[in-house]
């Protein structure tokens, strides 16, 4: 019977025959040699290629932000004020974490890549936005469901998979550096709105441009608990893929589609609705807090359910970590 991972020649002549370079192969010359270590290359140095992509159009695009933080450090503060609530997102799970927590210098790593990715999502979204205007009335929503969603959430799922994936020890692990991967982005798309608010009042010459920033910063505070909601759905289904890599891919595409959407049906509603009800500020916290509240609800009972099933195991004296992954994959 011949081998289904073999060419039909290889099948039959193989060991009869000579089959280099036509059914079979190995490194016998220099070309070959020369292949073998420039593939080496590529697979060794990937992540940093992607790091320095980023790195580069990180300069390019928002490193402006961080040079007028440099010159009004009260931005900076802004800044880093605006992420408190998303950082005790990530900070209640991170303590939860039924399993061993994370280390704080993989989390760090996730950060700082989410911040650099949010380089390529700027991008993509300053270059396809202007196509999406020009079509009348659901423009937006199909840029927010087609671009933003997506290609957000794919960038903060990046800074996880490069930075983390090697440690995700659980499937709840992966929650956690999507939590961190959302807060880094937060982190970074709040202070360039901070900056560009600031900047604005600078250039309209009111005489306000502190109190613009303090009042984007206050707006953007509320927004950043759901980066890191969505994203901690991205890396719930990335661990779980880890532990199931027979169907590693459609799982890695679930958690990317549902966070996409959520998020894209949170930018839809903040877009539409002003348009259809009263609008304010209170009206504008009151459904934040809503819509986080439900999203975080839905993740909470994931995570809910893996603690007790964690907890089952380990009080059965099973517990290594992959019972629990495996158990929960029922629930995916």
């Amino acid at each position: 019977m011949s081998d289904e991972n073999s060419d039909p020649v290889a099948s039959s002549l193989s060991g009869s025959t000579d089959l280099y370079d036509v059914a079979e192969w190995d490194p016998r010359s220099t070309l070959d040699r020369l292949s073998i270590r420039v593939h080496a290359l590529l697979h060794a140095s990937r992540k940093w290629l992607l790091v320095g992509l980023g790195v580069v159009l990180f300069v390019a695009q928002l490193a402006f932000a961080g040079l007028l933080v440099i010159r009004q450090p009260s931005l900076g503060i802004l800044a880093a004020l605006s992420a408190v609530p998303a950082l005790a997102i990530v900070g209640y799970l991170w303590y939860g974490d039924p399993t061993i927590r994370e280390p704080v210098e993989t989390m760090a790593v996730v950060f700082v890549l989410s911040i650099l990715f949010a380089s390529f999502a700027a991008l993509v979204n300053t270059v396809l936005q202007p196509l999406f205007q020009l079509v009348p009335v659901v423009g937006m929503a199909l840029f927010f469901f087609v671009v933003v969603g997506p290609i957000e959430e794919t960038v903060k799922w990046l800074g996880i998979r490069v930075g983390a994936f090697s440690r995700i020890e659980s499937v709840v692990d992966g929650v956690v550096y999507g939590a961190v991967a959302g807060l880094g982005f937060a982190t970074i798309e709040n202070a360039l709105y901070i900056a560009q608010g600031y900047t604005r009042a600078m250039s309209m010459q009111d005489g306000t441009p502190l109190i613009a920033a303090v009042q984007t910063a206050t707006s953007r505070a509320f927004v950043g608990p759901g980066h890191v909601l969505y994203s901690s759905f991205a890396g719930y289904y990335l661990g779980l893929a880890k532990f199931n890599p027979e169907n590693k891919g459609p799982i890695v595409v679930k958690g990317l589609l549902l966070a996409a959407f959520i998020h894209a049906v949170y930018n839809t509603s903040v877009t539409y609705l002003p348009q259809l009800v009263p609008w304010n500020v209170v009206t504008f916290v009151g459904f934040v807090v809503l819509f986080d509240g439900v999203v975080g609800y839905f993740l909470y009972r994931k995570l809910a359910r893996y603690k007790r099933l964690y907890h089952r195991t380990e009080a059965s004296g099973h517990v290594d970590g992959t019972p629990s992954g495996e158990t929960e994959s029922t629930d995916a």
